[in-house]
């Protein structure tokens, strides 16, 4: 066995390792701004009030009757976004959007796809909501 005197020293030089190792990595990280902007806040707020995620993905999570939209800012662009969002589609109903919702909800999607990318896999979808693979 070690004697105290030593046992204080190495515990001592461990915990001053240990310490200067953690500043030295965490300085050299640099720092991200990952705040969500008021607009973008709005959007999220938006999605959630018209219920989006009971036919929309997020990352693959959520409806299965609409397309994932993760990555839908970067593949298609704010115009289509805005396009769809004014009028609907055959199986998307019109929400009778103002400039201002869309715009706040593009920024969502914007956030959202910034922030990764979206399951590539495709579902077959059944007549009753159901899914398959």
């Amino acid at each position: 066995m070690l004697p105290e005197k030593n046992k204080v020293y190495i515990i001592s030089l461990l915990i001053i390792s240990f310490l200067a190792y953690s500043g030295f990595i965490y300085k050299s990280l640099p720092f991200k701004n990952s705040a969500i902007s008021k607009e973008s806040s709005h959007g999220k707020i938006l999605w959630q009030q018209y219920n989006c995620n009971a036919c929309h993905q997020v990352y693959g999570l959520g409806g299965y009757l609409g397309p994932d939209l993760t990555n839908t800012f970067s593949k298609k662009g704010s115009a289509y976004i805005s396009a769809f969002l004014k009028g609907g589609t055959e199986t998307m109903p019109n929400f009778n959007l103002n400039q201002n919702e869309i715009t706040a909800l593009i920024a969502y999607l914007k956030s959202i796809d910034k922030t990764g990318s979206a399951d590539p896999r495709t579902f077959i979808k059944n007549y009753d909501g159901t899914i398959e693979q």
